[in-house]
Formats: C-alpha cells, sequence, structure tokens
C-alpha cells in the first residue's frame, strides 16, 4: 500500500473516531420533574451565553422573567410578557377554539395584554386548530413536561415580542381553521412577524416544517433546540419572488439538528442568516440550502456527515441560472469543523461588508462543542436547583 493511501486511511479513521467522540443529547421522552435529564445538577459556566445568563440561578422558579434578558443574536430584543402578569394554565383542553375556556393556553395565548405564560403541572395539549399566538407573550414550559402534539399547533401572524421557551412540540398536522383557511402543520409558523425567539423545544415529525418564518418575518432568534425525525426542518424565507424577505434577519444558535432529519437546517431565500455553534449529524440529503440570493454565514459549528458518500455536502443551492448565479451569493464558513468527509461549498465574496452587517454574536471555536454535553431541547428543570 502507497505512503498516500496510508495517509488518507489514517486521517479518514480519525475523523470517524473525532465525530464519534461528539456527546449526543438525551432523546425526547415522556419525562417527569423528578428526572434530571437535560439539566445539571452543579453549574458551571458553559460559554454558552444564554444558558449562562440564567440556567446557574437556584431560584428560577421565583425569577421566570430574568430569562427575558438572555436572548442573543437577531431576536435578542424580544421581551416576550415580561411586562405583564404571570398566567397560569391549569387546563390542557381546547373545547371551542372560537371562546375558548379560561384556564387553557389558546385562552391565556390570545389575550391582548402582555402575559407569562407557565403551566401547573405536566400535560399534552393536542389542539383542534393552531393557536395564533398574540404580541407580548412568554410561553414558558419550565419545571413541567409541557406538550402540544397530534393535533394542529402554534402560529405567529403578524405579531412581535413573542418566547417560546421548553416546550416539546411534535406530530403537528392541518387542520381547518374556525374563521377559514387551513393550518399548514408546522411546529411553529410565524408569519409577518419580528422579535421572536425560540429556546430550549424539542421538536420532530410534524407534516410540515418543524419552524418556518416568511412573509417578512424578521429579527428571529431560533437557539438550543434539539429537532429530530423530520423531512423539511426549516423554511426561511416565503418564495423566490418575494421580496419582503429581502430583509429578513435570523440567528440560528447552539442547536442539535439530530437523527432522522433530511434537508433544510434551514432552506434560506433573501435576508440574512448567521449560522452559529450548532451540532448537525448525518443530514440525508443536505444541512443548509437557499435559493434567490440569501446572505448565509456559518460560524463554528460542527457538521458531522453519514456514511453516505452522496451526501458529505454540508450546502445546497436552488438557481433557475445555475452556476453563474450562486457563484455570486454570500455564502462563507468560518471556523466550522467537517468531519466524515463533510465539505461546504463557499461562494461570493468572502471579505463582503454583509458579513459584519450579519454578525449577531461571537462564535465559540467549534472543537468546544465536543467538550460541551449538548443540553438542548426541553429541560427537567426542578425546584430550588440549577435548571
Amino acid at each position: 500500500m502507497s505512503t498516500v493511501c496510508i495517509i488518507f486511511l489514517f486521517l479518514l479513521t480519525a475523523s470517524y473516531a473525532f465525530a464519534s467522540a461528539f456527546p449526543k443529547p438525551s432523546p425526547p421522552r415522556q419525562w417527569s420533574t423528578s428526572e434530571t435529564s437535560n439539566s445539571t445538577a452543579s453549574c458551571s459556566p458553559t460559554g454558552n451565553p444564554i444558558d449562562d445568563c440564567w440556567r446557574c440561578d437556584q431560584k428560577w422558579k421565583f425569577n421566570r422573567k430574568s430569562l427575558a434578558d438572555c436572548a442573543v443574536g437577531f431576536g435578542r430584543d424580544s421581551i416576550g410578557g415580561r411586562a405583564g402578569e404571570f398566567y397560569t394554565v391549569t387546563d390542557s383542553g381546547d373545547e371551542d377554539p372560537l371562546h375558548p375556556s379560561p384556564g387553557t393556553l389558546r385562552y391565556a395565548a390570545t389575550q391582548d395584554q402582555p402575559l407569562w405564560i407557565i403551566f401547573d403541572k405536566d400535560m399534552v395539549i393536542t389542539l383542534k386548530e393552531d393557536i395564533q399566538v398574540t404580541s407580548y407573550k412568554t410561553i414558558d414550559g419550565r419545571g413541567n413536561n409541557v406538550q402540544i402534539a397530534y393535533g394542529p399547533c402554534l402560529a405567529l401572524y403578524q405579531v412581535s415580542n413573542v418566547i417560546i421557551h421548553n416546550i416539546y412540540i411534535h406530530h403537528c398536522v392541518p387542520a381547518k381553521r374556525s374563521l377559514g383557511g387551513y393550518s399548514d402543520g408546522d411546529g411553529i409558523s410565524i408569519f409577518g412577524s419580528r422579535d421572536v425567539w425560540i429556546d430550549h423545544c424539542t421538536l420532530e415529525k410534524c407534516r410540515d416544517g418543524l419552524i418556518d418564518a416568511v412573509s417578512g418575518s424578521t429579527d428571529i432568534t431560533i437557539s438550543n433546540n434539539y429537532m429530530l425525525n423530520h423531512n423539511e426542518v426549516m423554511l426561511l424565507g416565503h418564495s423566490d419572488e418575494f421580496d419582503g424577505d429581502r430583509d429578513m434577519r435570523v440567528s440560528i444558535a447552539f442547536n442539535y439538528f439530530g437523527e432522522g432529519l433530511v434537508q433544510r437546517m434551514p432552506r434560506c431565500r433573501h435576508g440574512y442568516f448567521h449560522i452559529v455553534n450548532n451540532i448537525y449529524r448525518e443530514w440525508e440529503m443536505y444541512a443548509i440550502g437557499g435559493s434567490a440570493n440569501p446572505t448565509i454565514f456559518s460560524q463554528g459549528n460542527v457538521f458531522i456527515a453519514s456514511d453516505n458518500q452522496f451526501t458529505k455536502e454540508v450546502t445546497k443551492r436552488e438557481s433557475v441560472d445555475g452556476d453563474d448565479e450562486w457563484k455570486e451569493w454570500n455564502w462563507k464558513s468560518e471556523g466550522d469543523q467537517m468531519l466524515n468527509g463533510a465539505f461546504f461549498t463557499p461562494s461570493g465574496n468572502e471579505d463582503s461588508p454583509s458579513y459584519t452587517k450579519m454578525s449577531s454574536m461571537v462564535a465559540r471555536p467549534a472543537s468546544l462543542l465536543k467538550t460541551t454535553h449538548p443540553s438542548v431541547g426541553v429541560l427537567s428543570c426542578q425546584i430550588d436547583k440549577p435548571c
């Protein structure tokens, strides 16, 4: 065997071993508040600025609203329901979507005034139609196992200042709306909205997208989520022809794109997308895609390709005019780690001022993701302990 072949085999083996060493998050399951998976018995800084901001506070239950000070990225100005009262959901039902009963999530999430919504117990909420969450709301599932599943899920329609935190969203399906039209079957649908933060949720197995943001939505942070078992994960941008998404700005940070994901992590149109310190594991088609000249800045991520030789590429472009068009799009990889043969195809001007415009936060070195357990998705927070 030649020296070149020996070196190649050594590097391939080392890359695979390194990829295998990356820790995986705890799988989503029917946990109870007595369990400690995805929580920390003792607390020390992790380098994740969101978690370091609040998770070491043993009195998190009494300081819930401090979470609103912890967002980073383009959605950092979202205050959710910080200025409002607490509202406790006591009823998992959804009998009459047009006239929701007090105590239900629909009743709380559709009120006109700011509210910080919490839950009094574990519950699985199966909706008859999607909840169109109004402005200045926080949906905070910490301390309980709160699931929205087996029906339509959440929609943000021309609203602002919404925080969705620590909710397990799965098996979302389309449904007819009482006032006309149908929902798409997204986990979270964001339409014409701004100042949105989705943090520490687990999402899987929805009919359409897990999180879609379209039609002029902007200033969004999607962070610390665990996404798995889904085809078209995340669509950002309505259509190639819709110019209203040119100013879209989305930060995607500290997420774990796990097993069973196929494509769109995200799939971008127009706009500016900062993709920072995520772990991508074994996508089945591609990880990051786009059309209509989006600007994509990938920093400090870990991309672990599957063993399928045809799906090693991280990126995918869809362009009517072919290579001559997309080669002008600004897509940049900086400080990413490519494992098991993964590769990112850059394009455009590496020194474009657009990257400065879209640097929404400071990226950590990708190598640090190997040493920190990916504490993503829903957290099983316990009272009087760090979460």
